[in-house]
């Protein structure tokens, strides 16, 4: 496995792979490694000829230096993982090397970094799409792998993508599950003992959802129910759950299963927030 700080030295090595008729994959991660990571990794290594990931916290999209300054950085562990999972190629960057000047580049992406996430963390999805456009351009891979977890967040890369016209296939791999059924998150391990049990509620409520809308409860009802449900734990403070076009991420009122609905759901467990989605 290579490790690569310089942006001119993974730029180099991957041209000449590139020259050879390799294609490649990209994994761009925050680090704090987990196995959902891995398995991106994994989809990387079956779909292209070499996989690389990126570990960098991107501080241009927390809009809470808190957040910032909390979220877990481990390189070394990150690093024996991604060498175990078989990926041949990592770029480690400082912040220096991303980000030589300030980055003043503004994106729109209208309703989609509008809602949810875009509504609760301002400037987050800009964040993202001025670092993932960096990354695209140093690492220019025929495909990129990202975990559905973050829903939203796979939406506006791929419009990020058609409006720089990039020729690069956005790939939204399946959400890994903790065996109680958490999503699994570089988060999680922030959470005390008693908060990690709790997280659970988040994908029980997010099933019982599912269950409801089958026995025809409608989506105002479904909306209550799970507001109730967490609301009687003092650990828990929701901040959104909709029921939204998986197509357009617009509130949907009413059922209409040709939108492909979605439920999406963000709380704070303690001091951690947590999200989750369920594609109905």
């Amino acid at each position: 496995m290579k490790v690569f700080t310089k942006r001119h030295e993974i730029e180099a090595f991957l041209n000449e792979q590139r020259s050879q008729g390799m294609e490649i994959g990209f994994v761009p991660t925050m680090g704090a490694l987990h196995e959902g990571h891995l398995s991106l990794i994994a989809y990387a290594l079956q779909q292209t000829d070499i996989s690389v990931c990126s570990i960098f916290v991107n501080p241009t999209q927390f809009n809470d230096k808190a957040d910032l300054e909390r979220y877990p950085r481990m390189p070394e562990k990150d690093l024996a993982m991604l060498a175990e999972a078989g990926c041949q190629v990592v770029f480690l960057p400082e912040v220096e090397e991303i980000y030589p000047e300030p980055d003043s580049r503004r994106f729109s992406f209208g309703l989609l970094d509008e809602v949810l996430e875009g509504a609760r963390r301002p400037g987050h999805f800009n964040g993202v799409a001025q670092v993932v456009s960096i990354f695209f351009d140093i690492v220019k891979p025929d495909r990129a792998f990202f975990g559905s977890k973050d829903y939203q967040q796979v939406m506006v890369i791929k419009e990020l993508v058609r409006q720089l016209q990039l020729d690069i296939e956005i790939v939204s791999c399946p959400i890994l599950r903790e065996a109680d059924g958490l999503a699994m998150s570089s988060r999680n391990m922030l959470l005390t003992g008693a908060e990690r049990k709790a997280a659970t509620l988040i994908p029980d409520v997010l099933a019982m959802s599912r269950q409801m809308k089958v026995k025809g409860a409608s989506i105002r009802v479904i909306r209550q129910s799970v507001m109730n449900i967490l609301a009687k734990d003092p650990l828990y403070k929701l901040d959104y759950f909709e029921i939204c076009d998986g197509e357009t991420l617009k509130a949907m009122d009413t059922w209409d299963d040709a939108a492909k609905p979605v439920a999406l759901i963000a709380c704070f467990v303690g001091k951690i927030r947590l999200i989750d989605n369920l594609v109905y």
